[in-house]
């Protein structure tokens, strides 16, 4: 039978994960709450300039940009954002096994894919499937660098531009509110015309100046990067909220299981006492007897 001291031990261990676990729920919304504001601040601006692409993609485009052809598919390229630290819950693992399917599809049909990796979680996944990493970042913190970010993804944007890949897509968790995160994959290149589809207006375009080339290199380049940053922000988001979520639940398995080792520290206390009376009436009774 487990001593009473043992149990006191254990007892004392889990109420010390409890503090930590608290403690660490309560770093978590603090956080939370600041990287959803920043998010939030982000979305207008992205929001907008997916306004412009739409009405731009609705005319009769005078210059063809790079990132509007559609091409055969030989070689696609992959954005995976994920966590540098665990302790959220499965926020990773769905994410790896959304994008593990994804490539998958396209190696079924002898399609490599080429990767982005933020975060330290990918980097240790993707390393043991053996698949071809471009590029990987960490440490972005909570408010990361937009220079930074661009700087370390432009490499599979200039592989697209060069055609050596023709399609590319970003995975990463979608904030849907505090206690509901997502894995999304999205195309992000070439930009479909079915991603604003609008039968009107075909035979009209705008007037630029100075020129239709600068204009929309400049344009398309500021939508990669808005949908590139916002998603990191989503998925920064996501970690504080799944990190709450996950340290609250563990919290309440902590307090769940303190009161699980009480119950049996005092049923077993209870029968030391009851064998001890037991021994000491055995006693008493064998003195009398003599």
């Amino acid at each position: 039978m487990t001593s009473t001291k043992e149990i006191r031990h254990k007892i004392a261990s889990v109420v010390n994960t409890k503090k930590i676990t608290k403690a660490m729920e309560m770093v978590a919304v603090s956080k939370m709450r600041k990287t959803e504001d920043r998010m939030k601040a982000s979305q207008p601006y992205a929001d907008i300039i997916k306004k412009v692409i739409n009405h731009v993609l609705q005319g009769n485009l005078e210059y063809k940009h790079i990132y509007l052809k559609k091409r055969v598919v030989k070689r696609i390229g992959m954005i995976i954002i994920s966590t540098d630290r665990g302790l959220c819950g499965s926020l990773n693992t769905n994410l790896f096994k959304n994008a593990l399917l994804k490539i998958q599809e396209f190696a079924k049909i002898n399609i490599p894919c080429d990767l982005i990796l933020f975060g330290l979680k990918s980097l240790s996944v993707f390393k043991l499937f053996g698949s071809h990493i471009l590029s990987e970042i960490s440490s972005l913190g909570e408010y990361p660098s937009l220079n930074k970010v661009m700087n370390s993804v432009q490499i599979i944007f200039n592989k697209y531009q060069l055609e050596q890949i023709d399609k590319i897509f970003i995975a990463y968790n979608k904030f849907h509110n505090k206690m509901f995160q997502y894995p999304q994959i999205t195309e992000l290149l070439p930009i479909s015309n079915m991603q604003y589809k609008n039968i009107n207006c075909k035979n009209w375009d705008y007037l630029y100046e100075p020129e239709s080339k600068i204009i929309l290199d400049t344009l398309f380049n500021r939508y990669i990067e808005s949908q590139v940053y916002q998603s990191i922000l989503e998925n920064i988001a996501s970690e504080q909220a799944a990190r709450m979520i996950a340290m609250k639940k563990a919290t309440d398995n902590s307090a769940d299981r303190i009161k699980e080792l009480q119950l049996i520290y005092n049923k077993v206390r209870q029968a030391n006492i009851t064998q001890e009376l037991t021994e000491i009436v055995s006693g008493a009774s064998a003195i009398s007897t003599d």
